[in-house]
């Protein structure tokens, strides 16, 4: 068998020679710089540490597992043997020329084996069923494995998950076709540029690496993504409000809120014009407020929970009255501003201000924490406790990291795929404003993010009764009537809809769930002109999610429009109480700047970077 590194029977020429000496020269100069850059990074962080520490544990728990069960083990030997040996079989005959059926081929899903050479060529052929033989062994080994406990077996099935994934032959220069072919041609020079681009990507990040995902010089928020026309009428340390000029005569008469997560910025919902969901709600006729939330730094450590309620939500709804002169209005909420809006409008009720909200809508909002998924494996005791130490050592937990971590939980996807392409290769990565906003990270407060990781994911805390306490109020999910609206979404890797649903089990008024398809970003933003994904509809709710989708209708095209007849239907938006279109700075609130506004626009290296030159002129 023979790989493609093949050099022509007349050897190479001169020119040749010393066009390849040239490269391995550059190859060799940007990785000594490499590996002395490394070696500043080596020290991990207390949270990092404490990864290592439970990824130690798991294998060690593992480990033991199996020396209690060595029938196990010998019959997972014995079929990887047997694998071997007809793999070698297959080898053999495919050299004789006879055409051979692989033993085992990559999902459909599975990219990293398209190139044609991976079933062309017997060597390729070979290491790529080597490999997914034994991912395969590997999965069957942890299933099979008993005596483990609690969330064992989650986490060791992601660890591993993990370094098999690594593994992979498309990962490595000398055992990926499309690398090699890439190397010959270019004499070397996609080595060059790709650790030129590593030693960039790597000095960009805080934890791991932050692959460079998209070519970020192609777009400008404001300039061609989050350009929805609208006005900043008021802000204070944490946020901005945003109130989007009317593309109607008349408007429904109870403003909109939209509450995004602080995770990443807010123009994931209006990122072009064509799948915008801000535009589309301007477009039926909603006065439409936002929250854009301030990129925070060390100075902003303290920020509590609570501040981001009473700052944030209450702070934008009282804003929102002197605008328009409505004291209620409608909330909709996204991913972790979800979780805020169901802790604040608990609160609300509780001091018997319930009236001010007249319905709240939740996309892909976790309430009951009770299985957040593969994220779980980052958040059990011991880690929470190594993020704890690092954000109060800094006072924030570095939006970068985050990043990576979420990245993790689609490895191959969105890390693997990008490593290829970019550092293998050598190829500048295309324009694509999805994944322009995925690397616009924010960082995430010390004080709120340490308690939001304990409270919620650890102690599930939001669904007991009085389980959270806010400003001295403890707060109730159970007591709340405002008609609900939650919308999940099937693939859904980072709020899991069989999770989600048991929020909408908790209010005590009406509440609608509705399953979308596709995953956490393309399942919500579905505008209903694409006529993609479907959703899933059930008027009853039942104990358990997999009873309410085994009664769901499936439905066509986007959840949207579907959403808004809940919306007119309920008088929630009354069609028969429209007002004159509001524009900013109409009412009692100034503008201060067009939108997007300063705060979206704030990078982490801009905020760090201006805390640490505020920090060293004291």
């Amino acid at each position: 068998m023979q790989s493609a590194w093949n050099v022509p029977p007349e050897g190479l020429s001169p020119q040749e020679m010393t066009a390849w000496k040239a490269a391995l020269d550059r190859v060799g100069e940007q990785y000594q710089a490499l590996m002395e850059e490394l070696l500043g990074k080596m020290a991990p962080s207390e949270a990092a540490d404490s990864v290592y520490s439970d990824m130690r544990q798991s294998f060690e728990t593992a480990a033991q597992a199996l020396v209690n069960n060595p029938t196990l083990v010998w019959e997972t030997q014995t079929r990887l043997m047997q694998d071997q040996w007809l793999l070698w079989q297959q080898g053999m005959r495919s050299l004789a020329g006879e055409a051979v059926t692989p033993l085992i081929q990559p999902a459909k899903s599975d990219r990293r084996f398209k190139d044609e050479a991976w079933t062309s060529e017997p060597f390729y052929l070979a290491l790529m069923q080597q490999y997914l033989l034994f991912s395969q062994s590997v999965d069957e080994l942890i299933t099979s494995l008993d005596g483990l406990e609690g969330n064992s077996k989650r986490n060791l099935t992601f660890y591993a998950r993990q370094l098999v994934s690594a593994m992979s032959p498309s990962n490595f220069i000398s055992t990926n076709p499309e690398v090699v072919r890439r190397t010959l041609e270019t004499k070397g020079q996609n080595l060059v540029d790709g650790l030129s681009r590593l030693r960039e990507d790597l000095a960009n990040s805080a934890e791991g690496i932050n692959v460079r995902m998209t070519d970020r010089q192609a777009f400008g928020i404001g300039d061609n993504i989050a350009v929805t026309p609208g006005a900043v009428v008021y802000e204070n340390e944490l946020m901005q409000l945003i109130q989007y000029t009317p593309t109607t005569e008349t408007v429904f008469k109870t403003p909109l809120l939209i509450v995004p997560p602080w995770i990443n910025k807010y123009y994931i919902l209006d990122l072009r014009e064509d799948n915008s969901l801000v535009k589309w709600l301007v477009d039926q006729g909603h006065s439409v407020f936002l929250i854009s939330w301030r990129n925070p730094g060390p100075e902003q450590h303290d920020i509590t929970w609570a501040d981001y309620m009473q700052m944030g939500v209450i702070g934008a709804m009282e804003a929102i009255e002197k605008a328009c002169g409505e004291k209620s209005v409608n909330l909709m909420s996204y991913c972790v501003g979800g979780t805020l809006i169901a802790s604040t409008v608990a609160y609300l009720t509780s001091t018997r201000r319930a009236r001010k909200v007249k319905s709240v809508t939740y996309m892909a909002t976790l309430q009951d924490f009770r299985d957040p998924g593969d994220i779980g494996v980052f958040l059990s005791e011991s880690v929470v406790q190594g993020i704890e130490r690092s954000m109060q050592l800094k006072g924030y937990l570095d939006g970068r990291s985050m990043a990576y971590t979420f990245n993790l939980l689609r490895e191959n996807d969105l890390f693997w795929s990008f490593f290829v392409n970019n550092y293998l290769k050598g190829d500048v990565p295309a324009a694509f404003d999805l994944l322009y906003w995925n690397t616009d990270g924010t960082n995430l407060p010390a004080a709120t993010h340490g308690w939001y990781l304990r409270h919620m994911y650890l102690e599930n805390r939001l669904v007991e009764p009085g389980g959270i306490e806010l400003d001295g109020v403890k707060i109730d999910l159970a007591k709340v009537s405002t008609p609900s609206y939650f919308v999940s979404t099937k693939e859904d890797h980072i709020a899991k809809w069989n999770s989600t649903y048991y929020g909408a089990l908790l209010p005590k008024g009406p509440v609608t769930f509705v399953l979308g398809g596709s995953g956490h970003i393309a399942g919500i933003v579905n505008p209903p002109h694409k006529n993609k994904y479907g959703y899933w509809t059930n008027e009853a709710l039942p104990a358990t999610p997999e009873k309410w989708l085994e009664g769901a209708k499936a439905q066509e095209g986007s959840w949207w429009p579907h959403w808004q007849a809940w919306m007119t239907q309920n008088g929630y938006a009354d069609t028969q109480k429209k007002v004159a279109a509001r524009t900013p700075g109409s009412g009692a609130l100034s503008v201060i700047e067009d939108a997007p506004g300063r705060y979206v626009r704030q990078s982490i290296p801009e905020v760090l970077g201006e805390a640490l030159k505020g920090a060293s002129s004291e």
